[in-house]
């Protein structure tokens, strides 16, 4: 029995970042502000993972991200890898880190927080907790969780 896979193109040059969790590429997109931007972008979601069960891999082209753009991620990916391909070969490996400060990126789900009211950008700090991570609002400290911010 022959096994037949179909393969997306090679990256000559560009970011991949792989094993985000399946439910979360459209966000991660959004995070990455990835929407309009004229490199190609290849999406995968509901791929086979054995870690995962099921994961999401974005791929895009000509398009370099500096760690802080990147570490946005681990509020909705923590276990995402990061891979750099310059002239088809992966030139670097990260691994995100969760960032101290989210900002302007998740909403308060506080409705009578001044965020919500005003034009004034979010800014959350990031709180660790029987691992599993939460954002404490700025301005009128509520706790958030992941799950819910966006």
């Amino acid at each position: 029995m022959t096994h037949k896979e179909l393969v997306v193109s090679a990256l000559e040059n560009g970011t991949v970042l792989d094993h985000i969790p399946a439910e979360n590429v459209y966000k991660a997109l959004d995070i990455l502000n990835l929407k309009g931007i004229e490199s190609q972008i290849t999406i995968g979601i509901n791929l086979a993972s054995k870690a995962q069960g099921k994961k999401g891999i974005i791929k895009i082209a000509d398009k370099f991200f500096e760690d802080d753009e990147l570490n946005k991620l681990a509020l909705i990916a923590p276990q995402a890898t990061v891979n750099v391909i310059r002239d088809f070969k992966v030139v670097e490996k990260k691994k995100l880190e969760m960032p101290h400060e989210v900002i302007g990126i998740a909403k308060c789900r506080n409705p009578k927080c001044v965020t919500n009211h005003q034009p004034i950008k979010t800014r959350f700090t990031t709180v660790e907790k029987d691992n599993e991570i939460s954002l404490l609002c700025h301005f009128c400290e509520k706790i958030t969780k992941t799950k819910y911010i966006f």
